[in-house]
């Protein structure tokens, strides 16, 4: 069996990251969306919020598992037998990082990474960037799954209005 992990913070989760998801889900027997821990930040989600969130949003897709990790996500893939990263490009500046990160990870265990381009609709969401736009009460309905939306709308009231 060939799994991938598709790694994020999903803070929340995005169309975009839904689609890089469902593309490597194409690729691989089994795909796991592994959202890091990282205890010294304060997500605006919990992490038990964004897996419930994750595994709703994944469950039409039979060979997705939601996981979470903490530390070197290539121990994590070690441990998983998982030979291969898949993550999401949105511009030059993604690149950059992420071709710096691929090399180390494949330096350290030899794991590969596939660096998939985003589909051009998404290529300007982040995470970060919906959590400001709904703060400020911007709608961002169409650039999240429904159900991150709810939660969304339940965190900041004022959400599209």
């Amino acid at each position: 069996m060939r799994r991938a992990v598709c790694p994020g913070s999903y803070d929340p989760a995005t169309n975009g990251h839904l689609d890089i998801v469902e593309r490597a889900a194409q690729l691989f027997d089994e795909v796991v969306v592994a959202v890091g821990v990282n205890k010294s930040k304060k997500g605006l989600f919990e992490l038990e919020e964004r897996l419930d969130m994750l595994r709703e949003i994944t469950s039409k897709l039979p060979n997705v598992r939601i996981d979470s990790w903490e530390g070197l996500l290539v121990d994590y893939c070690r441990e998983n037998d998982i030979v291969a990263i898949a993550k999401g490009l949105r511009s030059v500046s993604d690149f950059d990082y992420e071709l710096q990160m691929a090399q180390m990870n494949r330096e350290l265990t030899g794991v590969e990474t596939l660096l998939m381009a985003n589909n051009p609709v998404y290529g300007f969401v982040s995470s970060s960037l919906v959590k400001e736009v709904a703060a400020l009460g911007g709608d961002v309905e169409n650039l999240v799954p429904p159900v991150v939306y709810e939660r969304l709308s339940e965190k900041f009231p004022k959400l599209g209005r």
